[in-house]
């Protein structure tokens, strides 16, 4: 695995709809290594604050460009809006494990679903493009319609989109993971790959079991270090105690003790 701790200039970097910010830096490196899935640090300034490095899952990369989504929730993601194109962000990456997608990548006859909750778009954009020659069906869900990311993007890439919301302002009202049974009624994937909030995944793992199909889930968990130092994203799983940051952040659903 190659990790590079570089300053990587930035082409864009601007707000989409709502509280989301889409940024777009130059490294070659960081693009020519990454696996859907990985992630990079980034230190939002120069100055002592905000301390921590705020980790990003890759959104995208293309030639030597990196993408990322990101919410914009606090003080660090809210000084990360006012950089400007041509500003230099210091960045390490790619870092942790991605989605194990070799096999399937090669593929037009797997069938495959992506689960999205929220955030949960951003890496998953990634993996998609990664899988676009199977078509994959991608389930996106999220509280309201104005928190649904990255569309048009899924449907560049061919996927057949379906959407949840929990006020049924769009697509199916209720969990995305209510939706997930219902597709599974009609379909059995070969794999399940999934990126949310922690409740998600949890039922998408049981999901998973019941209908015996293997998930791969991205956890997202509060990283302080990103390289597996600090010990302060550590999950239970059948084998011990594992750092979200350098173990995963995607694990197989049954490794994982919830």
């Amino acid at each position: 695995m190659s990790i590079a701790q570089i300053k990587a200039k930035i082409i864009s970097n601007q707000r989409l709809n709502g509280n989301y910010g889409h940024l777009e830096f130059e490294s070659g490196l960081i693009a020519k290594h990454a696996v859907a899935g990985q992630f990079v640090n980034i230190r939002v300034a120069d100055a002592l604050e905000p301390l921590l490095r705020r980790p990003m899952s890759i959104h995208g990369v293309k030639a030597s460009k990196v993408k990322i989504i990101y919410e914009i929730l606090g003080k660090g993601t809210q000084i990360l809006l006012t950089r400007k194109p041509g500003e230099f962000l210091d960045i390490i990456g790619p870092l942790g494990n991605g989605f194990n997608y070799p096999r399937l990548a090669k593929s037009t006859q797997a069938t495959n679903i992506l689960i999205a909750g929220g955030m949960g778009v951003a890496p998953l954009i990634f993996l998609a493009e990664k899988l676009k020659l199977s078509k994959p069906l991608v389930l996106i869900g999220a509280r309201t319609k104005k928190q649904i990311l990255c569309l048009q993007e899924f449907k560049a890439l061919g996927c057949t989109l379906k959407l949840a919301t929990d006020d049924g302002s769009v697509g199916f009202k209720g969990r995305v993971t209510d939706l997930l049974r219902i597709v599974l009624e009609q379909t059995k994937p070969l794999g399940l790959f999934s990126c949310g909030p922690h409740p998600m995944l949890k039922t998408v793992a049981q999901i998973a079991h019941e209908n015996k199909i293997p998930a791969q889930l991205s956890l997202e968990e509060h990283m302080a270090c990103g390289i597996g130092a600090c010990l302060g994203c550590e999950v239970l799983t059948k084998t011990g105690y594992k750092s979200v940051c350098k173990d995963g952040p995607v694990f197989s659903s049954e490794e994982l003790i919830w």
